[in-house]
Formats: C-alpha cells, structure tokens, sequence
C-alpha cells in the first residue's frame, strides 16, 4: 500500500496514476469515504480491519484519482467536483465487492468518524444512500444459506407430506391387520 505525500516528485505521479489506474481497474469495488476528524490511531485500526477483508485503503490527492479514475474507465458520476472535495480515502477490492463496504459501515457506526461518499461495486454507480444499504447486508455466506433454504423448503415440504400419507397409509394397514387378525381369533 501506498500513499501520495504532499511534496511527492512530479516525475513520480505518472507512474503513481498508472499504478493506481490498474488498481481500479481491477477492483471488484472502489469505494470513496471522507476520513476528515480521523485520528492516524483510528485510521491505522481501519487499515487493519480492510486487510483482514482483504481489502486496501488509500489516500491520494483528489486530482490524481481523478486522472487515475479517467484512465480506468470508473463512470462520471464518482468523478465530479462535489464529490472530489475534502479529504478522500479509496478503499479498493479485487476478491469480495460487498465485505469492505459492510466493515467501512460498522467503523463508522462504532466511531462516527468515516462517511460515505460514492462507490462503484461490481462495475455499477453506487451513491451514498446506496453504499450505507449494502453495508448493512449479512455477508455473503449467510445469503447463499438463505438463497439455498429457500430453494430447498419445497422439496422438504413435499417430502414430509408424502412422509406423513405414507405414515397414515402404514396405520391404516397395521390397523388393518390387527382388526382383521382379532377377528379371525374370534371366528368371524
């Protein structure tokens, strides 16, 4: 990881953009939040936890994301002046598109001193209304367990209704047979 610096080198910023540009490029999600008021304590701890998610954060200045951005192809809408201002953080991920998002929601929510600007997740704009829905999203595997209970309750429904006529069919003839063993000790 690595971080543009006030008094970087003009000569370096070009291979900075490109640098930066593939990164982009190769992410699954880009996220901008403004860190203003973010301690370097509470800035270090959010590193931490986006590369347990295997996720990166990075501050650049805003005019070299956005040449970085132009390069990448990333849509206009996370490239506008209303959203370049201030101080922005990138947060990039090229495995999982919605666990950084959801660990970016629960810092700000446990420290209140992180929001969301814009995102691009899986290729599609996301503003922040949007981002701060999908940070609340239960994680991936909890999804597919879902996804796969519903699928599956059909045919758990179907099997204990067949299960239980086949356990009505069963007493019916055990009955059967017991009625009809009495009765012949009867000699009906």
């Amino acid at each position: 990881m690595w971080q543009v610096t006030q008094n970087m080198l003009k000569k370096d910023k070009p291979e900075l953009i490109q640098k930066l540009s593939k990164q982009l490029a190769d992410a699954k999600s880009v996220v901008l939040v403004d860190f203003a008021g973010l301690t370097v304590k509470l800035q270090q701890e959010l590193k931490k936890r986006l590369k347990e998610s295997s996720s990166s954060m990075l501050i650049v200045k805003n005019t070299l994301f956005k040449l970085a951005a132009n390069e990448a192809k990333l849509p206009r809408e996370t490239l506008t002046d209303s959203v370049l201002t201030g101080q922005t953080a990138i947060v990039t991920s090229s495995h999982d598109s919605v666990t950084p998002i959801q660990v970016l929601g629960k810092f700000s929510k446990e420290f209140d001193q992180l929001r969301f600007k814009v995102g691009v997740v899986d290729g599609e704009f996301q503003d922040n209304t949007s981002l701060v829905k999908i940070s609340t999203l239960p994680g991936i595997d909890i999804l597919l367990a879902q996804v796969l209970g519903c699928l599956a309750s059909p045919s758990f429904s179907l099997v204990g209704v067949l299960k239980a006529n086949m356990q009505k069919l069963i007493y019916i003839l055990s009955e059967y047979t017991k009625n009809k063993a009495s009765s012949t000790k009867i000699g009906i």
